[in-house]
């Protein structure tokens, strides 16, 4: 039985969608996750494109062991130099090189003809490998290229020393059977095709992108790349969480062997949501909050009876546990701790007074704290947050559209306080925190929603940011009080602001 790789580009191909551009801390946070997971190759970004991804990638390549670190790059030189530099320090680093193969691609974008992208596609994986043993070729559009072409191609750069070739359906244009009949006519017509791994690389514009990859995997394909969550350019890349379970429920029907950690499924789910600011839909296969809930009495009786009529997963599995410590303002740091470990944090992760001190906050507010909240909790605490941090905020109404905000704020060694006026109380705290800190920002986006149950149910806000040169930036606060949370949410993304200047 072969092993399947899984190849993820969170960091890279779920990035590029975001709008935004994850400091390095984030994505080294979401990178020892992924190892932790236990994903054989992870995509850390783009080197060339920018001097932030270059510097993100050579920091994962240097600190993160366990797993091929990858670097994605065209079929041109100086990129592929970029990446080799980025990937220098890696413990096993791969070149992930290639460009498109279409005919709309190769005529309309590329401008080439045919001869000259095998050309292209040869020379850059010759280049790849002066540098790296393992390059990976990318037939960019692949699912809308000639079957015919496409297998040269591929002839022509296992032959030049690729040993993986990716087959992406780039645009999310296939269908199940089209993609799996393509991946079979390669395994049968590129004569060295056993010297390469094939590769699967899906997006979801017509929602079948897991569809798709596992269609791939049973016809052949090795390696499935995607996302944690699914996120990605436009409606997203194939969801690795769906992938890894439709796998690991049938082990048997695709003949492939799964080395992840599948526990480790639900708090990466949640890291990448948290870090990302993308939140996971209630109905998301996996990972979303109703996908083990049952509502149906019919089916409430039959999960009682026997788990397996109404559960095809058991949700420890993915991370998801059922039993429930009850955690208050009497609980103690070791409940709170043992609670935590359970939940899959260890205690290097964390600051455990931090922590503690953050919970009873919490914990003084509510009659007892969910899972949800601790998960919040935890994603709000990190110390990089800490730069700037609330103190008071009073707010006074006159009426549904007038307000004035009072804020103070800890702020280099100081307690800084100040009002203003807004269209609103959220308006309003936002410009006195911006009268406080100096920070101007236009808001892009801002979210609110529930974390967990009940009239006490803690709020969880996002924000996103746009300033200057940083592009947007993503904060992130959570408070039973929501006009606290937003402000949490402000304050957050001023301090990585603060962070980058």
């Amino acid at each position: 039985m072969r092993k399947l790789y899984i190849f993820d580009t969170t960091l890279r191909d779920g990035e590029q969608s975001l709008g935004i551009t994850l400091n390095t801390h984030e994505k080294l946070e979401i990178a020892r996750q992924l190892v932790r997971l236990g994903v054989d190759v992870i995509e850390a970004g783009f080197p060339a494109s920018s001097p932030g991804d270059m510097n993100s990638v050579k920091t994962i390549a240097r600190e993160i062991k366990g797993a091929v670190i990858c670097g994605l790059t065209r079929a041109v030189a100086k990129d592929i130099d970029a990446c080799a530099e980025a990937l220098r320090d890696a413990e096993q680093p791969r070149i992930h090189t290639g460009i498109a193969v279409s005919p709309v691609h190769m005529e309309k974008k590329l401008r080439l003809s045919p001869e000259q992208v095998v050309e292209a596609a040869v020379a850059a994986v010759k280049h790849a490998k002066k540098y790296v043993s393992d390059v990976e070729f990318y037939a960019e559009d692949a699912s809308r290229s000639e079957p015919a072409f496409l297998a040269k191609i591929l002839e022509k750069v296992i032959e030049a020393g690729a040993t993986v070739v990716n087959i992406p359906d780039t645009v999310g244009y296939v269908t199940p059977w089209q993609y799996g009949e393509l991946i079979s006519f390669l395994t049968k017509n590129v004569k060295n095709i056993d010297s390469a791994i094939i590769s699967t690389h899906c997006h979801n514009d017509l929602g079948m992108a897991t569809a798709n990859t596992l269609a791939a995997v049973k016809a052949g394909a090795s390696q499935v790349e995607g996302t944690i969550n699914g996120i990605g350019e436009r409606a997203g890349n194939t969801a690795l969480e769906e992938v890894m379970m439709a796998v690991y429920s049938q082990p048997s029907l695709y003949g492939v062997e799964l080395g992840v950690k599948t526990k480790e499924i639900a708090a990466t789910s949640r890291l990448v949501s948290g870090i990302t600011g993308v939140p996971v839909p209630s109905h998301k296969a996996i990972v979303g909050a109703n996908a083990f809930m049952h509502a149906s009495g019919i089916h409430q009786d039959g999960v009682l009876k026997e788990k397996r009529t109404y559960e095809i997963i058991d949700p420890e599995t993915v991370g998801i546990l059922r039993n429930k410590i009850v955690l208050s303002a009497r609980s103690g740091r070791h409940a709170l701790k043992h609670r935590l470990e359970e939940l899959g944090y260890s205690p290097e992760q964390y600051d455990v007074e931090t922590v503690y001190k953050e919970f009873l906050q919490l914990a003084d507010q509510k009659k007892e704290v969910f899972d949800e909240d601790l998960h919040a909790l935890m994603g709000y605490t990190e110390k990089e947050r800490n730069s700037i941090s609330i103190k008071n905020i009073s707010v006074a109404t006159n009426g549904a559209a007038t307000a004035t905000a009072t804020v103070s704020l800890a702020m280099n060694d100081q307690i800084l306080t100040d009002a203003a006026y807004g269209n609103g109380p959220v308006d309003a705290v936002f410009k006195a925190i911006e009268r406080i800190t100096g920070i101007t920002v236009k808001l892009e986006d801002y979210n609110l929603s529930s974390v967990s149950r009940g009239s006490e149910a803690l709020g969880n806000a996002i924000v996103k940011v746009r300033y200057g040169e940083s592009g947007l930036v993503i904060g992130r606060g959570v408070s039973p009080d929501v006009i606290e949370a937003t402000a949490k949410a402000y304050v957050n993304a001023l301090s990585k602001i603060k962070a980058i200047d």
